[in-house]
């Protein structure tokens, strides 16, 4: 049954990948906030180390913060799975095609998703030892 122009549905690539960078974004935020607030000058080396290290253990590993903040991103995920699922249903659409485009969408928002937060992960990362690593020991009078 075609869908009347009036109501189209959601295009299910543009649905998805906004939902996996949201959601990758909400994943990393302890890490790409400072970092990106370290780039304009808003915020310190030292600054941006101790906002960081606050969501995380002292010998490095991922602390309440960072599985809260990873937990936030998964809902934002299913929450961005459910809303285009609602809006599928305002389509006058083939409830297998349905299904078919709730799992399309869902399997991009999980790998993409996924995919965003690890390169986030790994350019924080660098970003943090390249430059705000070396701003931190200056600032503390450690170099």
């Amino acid at each position: 049954m075609p869908t009347p122009p009036n109501q189209s549905e959601p295009g299910i690539v543009r649905w998805g990948v906004s939902v996996a960078a949201s959601a990758g974004l909400t994943g990393m935020l302890c890490c790409v906030a400072p970092m990106v607030l370290f780039m304009t000058g808003l915020m310190g080396g030292a600054y941006a180390i101790s906002f960081a290290d606050f969501f995380y253990a002292e010998d490095g590993t991922a602390g309440t913060g960072a599985w809260v903040l990873r937990g936030i991103a998964v809902a934002v995920g299913a929450v961005g799975a459910w809303r285009y699922n609602q809006q599928q249903h305002q389509c006058s659409m083939e409830p297998q095609r349905r299904t078919t485009n709730l799992v399309l969408v869902a399997g991009i928002i999980a790998v993409l998703g996924t995919g965003v937060y690890l390169t986030l992960e790994s350019l924080s990362s660098w970003y943090f030892d390249a430059y705000i690593v070396p701003a931190q020991q200056r600032e503390l009078g450690l170099s």
